[in-house]
């Protein structure tokens, strides 16, 4: 058999005697590679497996969530491959340069696909830090998965036309820019991503509202490209990166860590309905408890002020006088510097706003004790009804625009 094979060989000028060294390479290197691959896949990777699917620690299931271990096993049997090849094979072995070749090209690509791996192993572990979610880390990973891509590409290119990764780059200069056409979203989007992270602008979890682009509500996610933002109706707004550096946006992180949400309503009072005090008034006004201290200091302070100045009592316009839309705003600054839901530590006030043609308008200005919404949204509406429900005891009236029932009753009066 073998001086037949060597006959058919002779036809194409080969000789049997270098045929037989080269397949006994072949097979050594073949076997090796067999015997590695199940020493290390059904072995070493098999058995860290199984201890961390027996183990409470969450980031050794992580681990394995992206065949990590599994790529850089299959990078190991590459290496070998390639020290067997150059070990057992000549030199001047055409069939050594075609393997070693195939394995440079086998190790970039699993060892690209292993940095893939790590990096999403990393992504994973650092989301569940304190640190992590304030940071765009899917951004970044995708950032560097790109550069990683490209440094692979350039290495698997030299490799196959056997010049060095250098000479490719500096042909690079005149693909710029196609490059920058074809990866403009992309570089746009790892500029905004490095400066969201590095100025601390957004994170995930951050609540944000940007009208331009109809988004009110929490940051989802955070890629190289695009945010997501589910709005408060659970619709969800995509928003192009970069279009959060080049326009503005309002971030609401800052209300949430500071532990409270403005109130800053007002409402309209009717001009006519302002008056001085009278005796009758104040000693109504007198048993609130609230308003019993502002009440008699500043009785007081008037007493002494108009008898000082000598000031004609017997009309209202002289001197000094308690009016009831002022007495009625020092009662909602003790009211709210009294609740127990408003937040005493920070900005807090009741102000008189320039009067309208619609009425004069009292604002109130606070901030709650929580920043839950629906607790905020209640803790305004209570103080709102009692609001409206004390300003006849001021005699003072609400302002609004005649209704239908106003319309019918001057009918009939008339």
């Amino acid at each position: 058999m073998l001086e037949s094979m060597a006959q058919w060989l002779s036809q194409y000028d080969i000789e049997l005697s270098r045929i037989i060294p080269i397949a006994e390479a072949l097979g050594l290197i073949v076997l090796i590679a067999v015997a590695i691959h199940v020493f290390l896949h059904r072995g070493v990777v098999r058995w860290l497996k199984q201890h961390a699917d027996d183990s409470q620690a969450s980031w050794r299931h992580v681990l394995f969530a992206g065949n990590l271990f599994s790529r850089i096993a299959l990078l190991i049997q590459g290496a070998v491959i390639g020290v067997q090849t150059q070990l057992w094979l000549s030199q001047d072995s055409a069939l050594r340069e075609v393997i070693l070749t195939l394995v440079a090209l086998w190790v970039v690509v699993y060892g690209l696909l292993a940095f893939y791996s790590l990096l999403n192993v990393l992504e994973i572990l650092l989301s569940r830090t304190a640190v992590g979610r304030t940071m765009p880390l899917r951004g970044l990973n995708q950032s560097l998965k790109i550069i990683l891509f490209i440094i692979a590409t350039l290495l698997v290119t030299s490799i196959l036309i056997g010049k060095s990764p250098v000479l490719l780059l500096s042909g690079v200069g005149a693909m710029t820019a196609v490059i920058m056409l074809v990866f403009k979203d992309p570089i746009l989007g790892l500029v905004a991503g490095v400066q969201l992270s590095a100025n601390k602008m957004l994170s995930v979890g951050d609540w944000l509202e940007m009208p331009k682009y109809g988004a009110d509500g929490d940051v989802i996610d955070i890629s190289l490209t695009t945010v997501k933002v589910q709005n408060w109706d659970r619709t969800i707004t995509t928003i192009p990166t970069y279009a959060l550096i080049s326009d503005s946006f309002k971030n609401w992180k800052g209300m949430r860590e500071a532990g409270g949400r403005r109130i800053k309503r007002s409402v309209l009072v009717d001009a006519t309905s302002v008056q001085f005090l009278t005796e009758q008034a104040i000693e109504r006004l007198t048993h609130a408890q609230l308003l019993e201290p502002y009440i008699k200091q500043k009785v007081q302070e008037i007493t002494v002020y108009n008898r000082e100045h000598h000031v004609d009592e017997s009309s209202p316009i002289n001197g000094r006088r308690l009016t009831n839309l002022g007495s009625f705003r020092a009662y909602l600054e003790r009211y709210l510097r009294a609740h127990p839901e408003i937040h005493q530590h920070m900005t807090l006030m009741v102000r008189q706003l320039a009067p309208t043609h619609e009425g004069i308008a009292l604002e109130l200005y606070c901030f709650t004790a929580t920043t839950v919404w629906v607790e905020y949204e209640r803790i305004q509406s209570d103080i709102f009804d009692h609001l409206y429900a004390v300003l006849p005891e001021f005699g003072l009236r609400v302002s609004q625009a005649p209704t239908g029932n106003d319309f019918r009753q001057w009918q009939k009066a008339s």
